[in-house]
């Protein structure tokens, strides 16, 4: 009796040295792992571990054990069944704690194949109020090792450490609530200081993930249809796959971001392999919960914000606050950002509108006056060809006075088609620059061969007047065909000046030295004869400089030249296409990068498009549209064709550079038009009207 009451003693002195270290720490994981030290160094005993229960508290899971057993169950994920066939199980089921003198005859004892040498089990319920969070066990090699009074002995040691965890989570959660709100003081404060939106939304995403410490973060913005949450910013290399891919969620129930703009509430899915409506991404295999919180302003929904953990059930109410008020102050500096690019866009829209008066203006008085100055001249060569009919003059004086007047004469037209172009100038629009390379490239005989572009996603739209940029833009590759150029690349990219592009012409011809660079700008300096009017790249310059961009030129003799054009970028048109009478068209073009746009811009309306060069089977449609620069046939043979099928009346000729002689010719084939070609939704709602 005498040493049942000595181990007592000693079991209660352990217990209260294993109680006092326990509930000083306060980080989770070193109390757990030291928990399990700490009984066995104390007790002497073979194996500690300590299970949790898991959300749905069906399973005890274990996470921490003593030795390498300990990690080698934790890696395999060890659990054990609440009141299965367990000692821990039983447990916690019954909040009771257990002992398994021999385990050999306990009929509960679970059998551990990492843990042979157990002969002795106890089992003991970790309780916080009346409420089991897990269990402890504690493993002899000895038979009969515990008594029942250990029980109550170590039991308080327990109850300790179910304190401790207690405490230790409260501590984590306060860590974590002061953390939360310092990085949403932060996102506040930085996204309220950043007025640029390309800016604003990287920034953001990397700061929710880095002060959050979590997997994913990504900011998407409704499209002008409000039908799509388009992702604007994503954090890391899979942030970046996804904007790049143009990754888009249809606003509804179908994904957790579609659901919260819908909603207009936020959503959390605490294990998404059990979510409906979680979009299952690719790029992000580790997301084990999400929340998506939606972006409001003025009660007017802008976006969302979608935040991902690796683990699963990642979010507390503490996490819904913080993030939410985050979301508020995003809004806000979304919203503020917009201002600013209206207030931008509609200065350079009175700009442009202002420079496009002047610009028309003069225009008109140039071609006035040069109509005046030709005008006589025209009279003259006619009174002279009466006079050399009557016999009235020397009639081979009169002929060189006739072609030097008729030469005269066609000099000023061209210098004036060169300086202003053949036709009045066209308000500025975003214009698919790809569309007026092939078009330029077309008029101006380019081989094929010898044109390489390259145009990024986000550079595909300047804003241009058409006409004039394609010849502005075809004056410069004639230049470097005539250079002997064997090689023209063209790229076109979005510069470092924000809304700007950059597009690089360059030719590996004969190239130029600094004298000539010098005077390349000079209208009518030509290095290549009477024959040549010099006015290319001025000409290519006024219609640059109209457009408020920039031109420059830089050559090397012998090593050619690279022209670099600086222009306004537009943005890629989003406007919806209205249907209008045209219920179906046939449309006859390569299968270009314009005609791949129209196609896009009709998905999704009843329009019927036929896309054909099949002149023998022509389809019955209400509108019939041709690319004036085909390559696949001549394009008047393709007219006559149309013309000998009773179709001309329904036959319009489009094109991205207007040219009024031609026009003419096409008018007098009979076809009901000519017409810039359409970039935008609502351009191609006007032509189906």
């Amino acid at each position: 009796m005498t040493n049942d009451i000595q181990r007592h003693v000693t079991l209660l002195k352990a217990a209260a040295r294993a109680a006092k270290n326990i509930t000083t720490i306060l980080d989770p994981y070193e109390l757990l792992q030291r928990t399990v030290d700490i009984i066995c160094d104390e007790f002497g005993f073979y194996y500690a571990g300590v299970f949790f229960l898991d959300d749905k508290k069906q399973y005890a899971v274990l996470k921490a054990g003593r030795g390498a057993a300990g990690k080698l169950m934790i890696t395999e994920g060890h659990r054990l069944a609440v009141g299965g066939n367990s000692m821990i199980g039983a447990s916690i089921a019954n909040r009771q704690g257990r002992i398994a003198l021999d385990v050999g005859a306990e009929a509960i004892f679970f059998e551990n194949p990492h843990l042979p040498k157990t002969r002795s089990e106890m089992a003991l319920p970790l309780v916080v109020g009346d409420e089991a969070i897990g269990a402890l066990t504690v493993q002899s090699t000895e038979e009969a090792a515990f008594h029942d009074e250990d029980i109550a002995a170590l039991q308080t040691m327990a109850d300790q450490l179910a304190i401790a965890i207690q405490n230790s989570n409260l501590h984590r959660q306060a860590e974590r609530r002061s953390r939360l709100l310092k990085a949403s003081n932060r996102v506040g404060k930085e996204a309220t200081s950043i007025l640029d939106i390309e800016q604003l939304l990287p920034q953001t995403v990397n700061i929710i993930c880095e002060a959050y410490g979590l997997y994913y973060a990504g900011v998407f913005l409704l499209d002008e249809a409000g039908q799509y949450a388009v992702l604007r910013s994503g954090y890391g290399k899979a942030g970046k796959a996804m904007a790049a891919e143009g990754h888009k969620l249809r606003v509804g129930t179908d994904s957790m971001i579609g659901a919260c703009i819908a909603m207009g509430e936020a959503r959390i899915a605490l294990d998404v392999g059990e979510e409906r409506v979680h979009f299952k991404n690719p790029h992000l295999p580790h997301t084990r919960s999400e929340m998506a919180l939606p972006l409001i302003y003025g009660g007017k929904a802008l976006g969302a914000v979608t935040i991902q953990s690796s683990e699963e059930r990642a979010f507390s109410e503490d996490d819904i606050t913080t993030l939410t008020t985050m979301a508020e102050h995003l809004a806000v500096a979304i919203n503020n950002a917009r201002l600013i690019d209206q207030l931008k866009e509609a200065h350079n829209e009175i700009l442009r509108n202002k420079v496009f008066e002047a610009l028309t203006t003069a225009s008109t008085e140039a071609i006035h006056w040069i109509g005046n100055k030709t005008l006589p001249i025209s009279l003259t060569v006619a009174r002279l060809r009466e006079e050399a009919a009557d016999g009235a003059v020397d009639v081979e004086s009169l002929k060189e006075d006739l072609d030097m007047i008729s030469e005269s004469a066609a000099q000023i037209i061209q210098v004036k088609e060169q300086l202003i172009g053949a036709v009045r100038e066209m308000m500025p629009r975003p214009v698919l620059l790809a569309d007026v390379l092939q078009t330029a490239a077309q008029q101006r005989g380019l081989q094929k061969n010898i044109l390489n572009v390259n145009i990024d996603s986000a550079a595909a739209y300047v804003i241009a007047d058409s006409t004039q940029l394609t010849r502005a833009v075809g004056n410069i590759l004639q230049n470097a065909a005539e250079a002997g150029a064997k090689s023209i690349k063209v790229n076109s990219r979005a510069a470092e000046e924000r809304g700007v592009l950059e597009i690089i012409i360059e030719d590996d011809g004969a190239g130029m030295d600094a004298d000539t660079i010098s005077k390349a700008w000079s209208p009518f300096f030509t290095t290549r004869g009477v024959s040549h009017h010099g006015l290319g790249l001025p000409a290519a310059m006024h219609v640059v400089s109209q457009g408020q961009g920039r031109i420059t030129l830089a050559s090397e003799l012998n090593k050619g030249t690279i022209v670099t054009i600086l222009m306004p970028q537009g943005r890629i048109p989003n406007d919806v296409v209205q249907t209008g009478a045209v219920k179906s068209i046939l449309l006859i073009d390569d299968n270009d990068d314009w005609s791949k746009l129209f196609v896009e811009l009709l998905k999704g309306t009843s329009v019927k498009l036929t896309q054909s060069v099949d002149l023998k089977k022509i389809p019955s449609v209400d509108l019939i549209l041709i690319d004036e620069n085909i390559s696949f046939a001549p394009l008047t043979d393709v007219l006559d064709a149309l013309a000998k099928a009773g179709l001309e009346s329904k036959t319009i000729v489009i094109t991205s550079a207007i040219n009024p002689e031609r026009v003419t010719q096409f008018l007098r084939h009979g076809m009901k038009d000519v017409m810039v070609k359409p970039y935008s939704g609502k351009e191609v709602s006007e032509l189906l009207k």
